[in-house]
Formats: structure tokens, C-alpha cells, sequence
């Protein structure tokens, strides 16, 4: 699993756009900034879409009046899914909405787990995470992919205050 100090992997997300599906390469996108990344389970899944994005919907701004360039929020499923649940919930102009359909950066941090016990395959914990200029500054990951404990917003947001 990643650790703290550990460079993002090399890895390739998708993102729908007006231009269609556009990659992102982890290399270009963390370069040079300050970034929360949230990884979920799956989009429009019960404690994903009730709880952990619309709470960092809610807390966007208290993070860029902090200082963080972009907060974005990561799950294996399709680029034309994450797009959608970001319509529905309000994302825009406040947290990117990134495809890691193939699990390739999910895996790459040691963030996935089986879900094929309920139908869903290869998915990635729940986590929240700091990045800067690339590097992993601050890890919280849940015990069980169903909760959402230590991966919220307002807890990101004491963290980042205390260093």
C-alpha cells in the first residue's frame, strides 16, 4: 500500500469531457500541486453518493481557501458513469470527477479490494488523501468499504490545519 512520501504511481485515469474522454496522466495532474484525492467504492453505491462526495460537495470551498489546487474523486467504474454521478451531485467546479475503470491507479496504490462477493469486482477502498507536488503527504483509509469513519471531509480539513 502506498505510504507517506511515496510518490503517486504512473497510471492513466479517464475523464469525460465536451471533447469526449480525455486521459489523465497521475504525472501531469499532481505535478506542481496540491491535491485531496477521495477514493470510493463506486459511483451512485449507498455511502459513496449519500456521504462521502456530496460531503466534500459541501466542504469544497474551507479546501481552497486553504490552499489545495483540486480536490478529486476516484472509482473503478466507466468514465460516462463517473460523469453522470457527477452531474447528478453537483460536482462542478468543485471536485473532478476521474475514471480509474481498469483499477490501474487503484491497484498501483494498494488501494483495491474484491468485491466480487456482491457482484462488483475489483474495487478501491474508501480513502481520503493528501497529495503535494506529487507525493503522498496524509492516508486515511476505512477498515470496511461500507463506512465512512476517518475518510470525511471535515476530518481533512483538521488534519491539513494541524500539519
Amino acid at each position: 500500500m502506498i505510504q507517506v512520501g511515496d510518490p503517486i504511481p504512473e497510471a492513466t485515469l479517464k475523464q469525460l469531457t465536451g471533447g469526449g474522454i480525455e486521459d489523465v496522466l497521475t504525472s501531469d495532474f499532481f505535478a506542481g500541486r496540491q491535491i485531496v484525492l477521495i477514493g470510493v467504492p463506486g459511483a451512485f453505491t449507498p455511502t459513496c453518493a449519500q456521504q462521502h462526495l456530496p460531503d466534500y460537495i459541501a466542504h469544497a470551498q474551507p479546501f481552497f481557501d486553504r490552499g489545495i489546487d483540486e480536490i478529486a474523486c476516484m472509482a473503478v467504474n466507466d468514465p460516462f458513469v463517473i460523469a453522470e454521478w457527477g452531474k447528478q451531485s453537483g460536482a462542478a467546479h468543485k471536485v473532478t470527477m476521474l475514471s480509474d475503470g481498469n483499477a490501474e491507479l487503484t491497484q498501483a496504490m494498494g488501494m483495491d479490494f474484491d468485491g466480487s462477493n456482491v457482484g462488483l469486482g475489483t474495487r478501491c477502498k474508501r480513502f481520503s488523501a493528501f497529495f503535494v507536488n506529487g507525493h503522498l503527504k496524509l492516508l486515511e483509509v476505512e477498515d470496511n468499504p461500507g463506512v465512512m469513519t476517518v475518510t470525511d471531509a471535515e476530518r481533512m480539513l483538521r488534519n491539513l490545519d494541524h500539519g
